[in-house]
C-alpha cells in the first residue's frame, strides 16, 4: 500500500506537503552563491507557519567543487534503498533531512576553503559514516547552525578537521581497508546516538 508519505523526490525528500526536509537553492546566475536551507514544514499542523532556516551560503566556485561527490554518495545510498536518485539543477532541489544534515557538514567545511582544498575535504567527508556526519551536524548546529554563524567555533573546526592533510598522501598511503577499520572502531562513539534529534 503506497501513500504520499512513502513517495520521495530529488534526493530522498518526502513529496508530501509541509514535511521536514532540506533544500538547495541553486540560482540560474552561474556565479551566484548557493544556499542550503532547512525547511521544518508545518510539523503536521497546517495552521502553523512554515519555518525555514538558512544553514549555509556557499560561493558558487566552492559548490561546484563539492557537488559531484555529494551527488554520487547520496545517489549510491538511495539506490541501495530502491529509491529514485537526484541531480543538482537550477532552482530548488530537495533532500531528505538526514542527507541535508550531511550536506551541511560538507558545505560548512568547504565555506572557509580555497577551491584547491575541496578535493581533500570531499575525500575526508566521504570517509565518514552517515552517523558520524549527523553527529558533526548536531555539534555544529548547537552553537553555529545558521548561515550567519560562518566565523564561529565549530564551523571553523570542521574546515580544520576536513582540510588538514594532502590529497595525494591520503590516496596513496591510506588503504581503503585501513580507513574502513578506523571507521568501524570510531563507530563505538555513536552506539547510542539518536540521529533523529
Amino acid at each position: 500500500m503506497s501513500s504520499d508519505s512513502n513517495q520521495t523526490m530529488d534526493f530522498g525528500a518526502p513529496s508530501g506537503f509541509g514535511l521536514h526536509h532540506f533544500y538547495v537553492d541553486i540560482p540560474a546566475e552561474t556565479k551566484a552563491a548557493v544556499r542550503i536551507v532547512e525547511d521544518y514544514g508545518f510539523d503536521g499542523d497546517e495552521t502553523k507557519r512554515e519555518t525555514t532556516e538558512s544553514r549555509v551560503i556557499l560561493a558558487r566556485e566552492l559548490w561546484t567543487k563539492i557537488r559531484d561527490d555529494a551527488r554520487r554518495d547520496f545517489n549510491s545510498r538511495l539506490k541501495s534503498k530502491n529509491q529514485s536518485t537526484g541531480s543538482w539543477r537550477t532552482g530548488i532541489v530537495k533532500l531528505d533531512r538526514f542527507l541535508g544534515k550531511e550536506l551541511c557538514v560538507l558545505a560548512w567545511a568547504a565555506e572557509h576553503a580555497m577551491p584547491e582544498e575541496c578535493p581533500i575535504i570531499c575525500e575526508k567527508w566521504l570517509a565518514l559514516r552517515p552517523e558520524e556526519r549527523w553527529w558533526l551536524y548536531t555539534k555544529t548546529f548547537a552553537e553555529a547552525g545558521s548561515a550567519k554563524d560562518k566565523e564561529r567555533g565549530w564551523r571553523k573546526a570542521l574546515y580544520c578537521a576536513l582540510s588538514d592533510g594532502d590529497s595525494i598522501t591520503v590516496q596513496t598511503k591510506v588503504k581503503p581497508t585501513i580507513r574502513k577499520k578506523d571507521q568501524d572502531e570510531g563507530m563505538l562513539l555513536f552506539d547510542s546516538f539518536d540521529g533523529d534529534k
